[in-house]
């Protein structure tokens, strides 16, 4: 079979598959079905390669190629054009046919020529006949009615949510197919997201819209603010207007407008694969991508490519990698991503298009969030860990059934704090943990409060949940009620390991939200993003993480806003609206990672006095002025209507949260810039944001930051807002547990973790283009991601030049330096493809930074395992000494293709031929399957 004949072969396979008859000239029959594809029409242009009839009527066209022309399929659009324009035979002259394809047996281009500027975008399958002959019936297109939207009305929408939604739409209107939208935590990205959507089906006539998360627990808050929703101009609520479906099958209800789902269970329709009983309750991003979910997506006519106009994507910063993006390579929709974290794959994905920026920082100066404190804890065995001696009589208990046996250790064991909780628990280092944390937010973090501040604990692992469960209650002398774990797992029962009824996790959440009890809960995962408890004033943190972003969303649980009267009904004794909350970091979690966003409290230790006679006296430097910005905020949701109006009579009518908001904003960067391009402007110099010199940016901020401290120079004004501050706070003396090494708060100045690995870091922020070159798979549909060795060169070359001069030895042995428990193999010497482990764990993508090499020699054990477990017999001895040596081609080389078994090792052992033999003709078939799992 010709390459043009198998091309041919797929085209019709998929045509049929999505319900059209294929016929050929000869033996057309235009009645045999509403969808009639026409092989080889005769046309006044020549032969078209198909043409495409709904209900008799000629309404497309489609130009064939053969596969190995996929690269420059675009090139024949104008060849689809002509035919689109010519004359049928039999038929008279008539209108352009409308729906123009291009298509090879693996990929297919589309166009709508009734589209404003009509462009082609690549489609996974093809249409249905049903949604041409739908198309064609509308007075215009989808994309039409979204460059005519009516205006958004403002009521009841913040500043952030009106400029998310305008800017969305502003995208949709200029065809742009990915748009994301980052919005800090607390800042309300659902209900601006369900606003979006209703705009979309109500004027811009969206047929269906998926709304994809990653949890269930995620899919159920979605609804529930759905069903709470009402739309500004129309006194039902939103589910009384649409209906909306949270899926709990494979069925979507033909009649829902708006479908909610987890990616696992889409991903599951459309690849054929079992959903397992827990898959929806832990983020993708945590678990990754377990053996059986190994299969491709493929066609389902059920689930076609255009069953939703728009897909909105919640958390967009994690799980829509590798194999998930299926997922959305399947659908023929706009993609919407939702973040308070994007990393740089967020910004690759959706290709650059942020339509709105809400930062963490701006959302505390309006005061839809709360600043943070953080507070370090430190012990002597988290810090240096410990030794078990041989012959030691101890406990071993399972990890997974908890059941123990006493037994002696077998040799010495030593273990750092990467060990600890995981493969030794030493209960003395959990209670001085916990003890310290009592005994800080009693007596210095919040010593007016009578109960214990709603806290939330992350932990390392299922067990380590359940000893911090214990030693917290055995702490504070309380009972199971006090403290409660909330995990998507099964208790068990730690003498038998069977599986037990546990307390229901959405009870515990609900109780943890809105109850005087738990007050403190202990999570692995589950509520460490996206879950909305407003009464958290304390996060402990006793895990590391693997990203910065995940790190984020942690922070993000306590940062929510909460009014004084809703604040009480939980916490008794506290006094006026939650004005802040405490990270105690038991771990290092702070200086482990660069985290996007900082606390503005740069000077805790600082009282309010000293920071408002600071500022007076000239000391305006960041961090004092930020921390006197901070410090403002979180007063003024302390005091009474009053207090408040008498410091705005003082200060010439200023309230004190414009005071603060003045300060905070005084050093925001968007807004130095733009005020240095006025000053130049009215100075008649012509400057742009790149010409801008350093000295005229400086010159602009120190302006900015004298304006913003001037109202403290009055000296009346200071003594009213310190003697306002007085009446609120009290002192009280610390005591320090003696066990403990370490227990204040965190300086926040500090240092860069190393000056190399700070340089890597910066030219990766600058140079998307190279990051974007370097993982290009994240940007091509998941069949056809490639990473080859030029690539790795081309950024090596880039890193070696001034004014870096970075190799990829320096950077390995910086960050050995910097980060040494998270770096393997720093001995072995560097091989070009380690590049690749370097990006990739500065960008957060994997945990641990170790050899290329290592990283394959896993995943090829691994496709090797599951390789056999679907074959009738094993690999053969012979075919595992050439899978081996095909493997080592590719960690020192990213990819293997025919032309590299006439390299040394490989031509050594008989070359190409002798492989093909060897793998009885389906060498092909195993070099692209190594290509891909052996490189993620």
């Amino acid at each position: 079979m010709t390459p043009e004949a198998r091309a041919r072969e797929q085209i019709d396979r998929k045509l049929v598959l999505a319900g059209w008859i294929v016929q050929d000239t000869k033996q057309v029959n235009l009645s045999a079905g509403p969808g009639v594809a026409v092989r080889e029409y005769p046309t006044d242009s020549g032969p078209a390669d198909y043409v495409l009839f709904v209900d008799r009527n000629p309404v497309g066209v489609i130009e064939a190629k053969r596969d190995d022309a996929g690269h420059n399929l675009s090139v024949h659009e104008t060849q689809t054009q002509r035919y689109a324009n010519a004359t049928l035979k039999w038929r008279k002259a008539g209108a352009p046919l409308r729906f123009l394809y291009e298509g090879t047996g693996q990929l297919i281009y589309f166009t709508d020529g009734a589209d404003p500027a009509p462009r082609a975008r690549e489609l996974f399958h093809f249409f249905r006949p049903q949604t041409l002959a739908d198309w064609a019936a509308q007075p215009d297109t989808l994309r039409s009615r979204l460059q005519h939207m009516p205006p958004l009305p403002e009521r009841n929408l913040r500043d952030c949510q009106i400029s998310a939604v305008t800017g969305l739409e502003k995208s949709l209107a200029k065809n742009k197919p990915r748009a994301l939208i980052h919005m800090a935590t607390g800042a309300g990205k659902t209900f601006t997201a369900i606003t979006a959507v209703y705009r979309l089906l109500k004027f811009a006539g969206a047929k269906r819209i998926l709304f994809l998360v990653d949890t269930r627990n995620l899919g159920k808050q979605a609804h529930q603010e759905f069903m709470a929703y009402t739309p500004p101009d129309d006194g039902r609520t939103f589910t009384e207007l649409y209906n909306v479906q949270r899926l709990s099958s494979s069925h979507i209800d033909p009649h829902a407008q708006v479908c909610i789902s987890t990616i696992q269970r889409m991903y599951s329709i459309l690849s054929g694969t079992e959903l397992a009983e827990t898959s929806e309750d832990i983020s993708l991003n945590e678990v990754g991508q377990g053996d059986t979910q190994a299969k491709l997506v493929q066609y389902n006519p059920q689930v076609p490519i255009e069953q939703f106009d728009f897909i909105i994507i919640d958390e967009c910063h994690r799980s829509i990698y590798n194999l998930w993006k299926q997922v959305l390579d399947y659908f023929d929709a706009f993609l919407i991503g939702l973040t308070a974290t994007p990393d740089k794959r967020t910004y690759g994905f959706f290709n650059e298009n942020v339509v709105a920026e809400y930062s963490y920082e701006q959302s505390v100066v309006d005061g839809v969030n709360v600043g943070y404190d953080v507070y370090e804890i430190e012990t002597e065995i988290t810090a240096k860990g410990a030794e078990v001696k041989a012959k030691e009589w101890v406990d071993h208990r399972d990890r997974e059934t908890r059941a123990k046996r006493w037994a002696q250790t077998e040799e010495d064991i030593v273990y750092g704090s990467a060990q600890l909780d995981r493969s030794v628990v030493n209960p003395s280092q959990i209670r001085q943990v916990i003890q310290a944390m009592k005994t800080a937010v009693e007596t210095k973090i919040y010593p007016q409060r009578e109960e214990t501040p709603k806290t939330l604990i992350f932990a390392k692992t299922d067990s380590h949940a359940d000893d911090i469960i214990r030693t917290v209650r055995e702490v504070y002398g309380e009972g199971n009620a006090f403290c409660k774990k909330v995990t998507y797992r099964a208790g068990t029962d730690p003498e038998t390991g069977k599986a037990v009824a546990g307390d229901d996790a959405d009870s515990v959440l609900t109780s943890f939200r809105n109850d005087y009890y738990p007050r403190i809960a202990v999570t692995v995962d589950m509520i460490a993003t996206g879950t909305d408890v407003k009464p958290l004033e304390v996060l402990l943190f006793m895990r590391d993480v693997r990203s910065r972003g995940y790190y984020e969303q942690m922070k993000g649980r306590g940062v929510r806003s909460l009014g004084a009267e809703a604040l009480k009904k939980v916490t008794g004794s506290a006094v006026g609206a939650k004005s802040h909350f405490v990270l105690i970091d038991a771990v290092g979690v702070e200086k482990t990672l660069k985290t996007e966003s900082r606390p503005l409290e740069r000077k805790p230790m600082w009282s309010l006095d000293s920071l408002l006679k600071g500022v007076a006296m000239g000391s305006q430097d960041d961090d004092t002025v930020l921390s006197l910005g901070n410090r403002l905020i979180r007063l003024a949701k302390r005091l009474d209507d009053k207090a408040l109006a008498k410091i705005k009579q003082a200060s010439g009518g200023i309230g004190l949260q414009d005071l603060a908001r003045g300060l905070v904003q005084a050093l925001d960067p968007d807004r130095v810039v733009a005020d240095a391009l006025d000053t130049a402007k009215a100075a008649g110099i012509t400057r742009s944001e790149d010409t801008l010199t350093e000295s005229e940016l400086d010159a602009t901020r120190r302006k900015r930051v004298e304006a913003a401290c001037r109202p403290f120079d009055d000296p009346a004004l200071r003594d009213l807002i310190e003697s306002a501050r007085r009446d609120r706070e009290q002192v009280i003396d610390t005591l320090n547990p003696d066990t403990v090494v370490r227990s204040e708060f965190a300086a926040q100045a500090q240092a860069n973790a190393g000056e190399a690995v700070s340089r890597f870091r910066t030219f990766l922020e600058e140079h998307r283009d190279e990051i974007a070159a370097l993982g290009f798979f994240y940007a091509q549909p998941y069949q056809r991601r490639a990473l080859t060795l030029e690539m790795i060169e081309e950024l090596h070359e880039a890193l070696q030049r001034p004014p870096l001069m970075l190799t990829t030895e320096k950077l390995w042995s910086a960050y050995a330096r910097v980060q040494e428990t998270k770096v393997r193999g720093n001995s072995l010497r560097r091989q070009l493809t380690d590049l690749v482990s370097l990006v990739r764990f500065a960008l957060g993508q994997d945990e641990e930074l170790r050899p290329f090499a290592d990283s394959v020699d896993k995943r090829f054990a691994d496709w090797v395992f599951r390789h056999n477990a679907r074959r009738a017999t094993a690999f053969t001895p012979e075919q595992m000494d050439w899978l081996r040596l095909i493997k080592d081609h590719i960690a020192t080389s990213c990819r293997i293709e025919r032309d590299d078994f006439d390299y040394a090792q490989l031509a050594g052992k008989g070359g190409l031929q002798k492989a093909w033999t060897v793998f009885d003709g389906q060498l092909d078939a195993l070099l692209d399957e190594m290509n891909e799992e052996l490189v993620a």
